[in-house]
């Protein structure tokens, strides 16, 4: 009678592959979440209505995940966070900076050529 064996995620690499294609979606999403945020500020110049504390908490917990992804050995999650720790550093550095340096950044972007 031949042994039965057990199919694990790490042996059947059809499953491992729709889990890893989660994986990847939920990364580049939560990625790019706060791009539009980014934006808009550098367009509108308006940051009233952006929360200091949510994005500290967010960024905070962006460089938890980067340190876990180091410790983990885990590569695109390592990546997926610096990126969003970057676009979220972002908004928070167009929070606190001042109406000056905000007009500057929106002009640059938005001088024609």
């Amino acid at each position: 009678m031949a042994k039965t064996e057990l199919i694990t995620f790490n042996s059947y690499s059809g499953i491992m592959d729709y889990v890893q294609l989660v994986g990847y979606v939920a990364a580049l999403l939560t990625t790019i979440s706060n791009i539009p945020q980014a934006l808009k500020i550098i367009r509108t110049r308006e940051t009233k209505d952006v929360s200091v504390r949510t994005y500290l908490f967010l960024f905070t917990g962006l460089l938890l995940w980067i340190v876990y992804g180091f410790l983990r050995e885990d590569i695109p999650l390592i990546v997926a966070n610096i990126i969003s720790a970057l676009v979220c550093g972002t908004v928070l550095f167009l929070k606190l900076a001042s109406p000056k340096v905000l007009k500057g950044i929106h002009d640059k972007v938005h001088e024609k050529s």
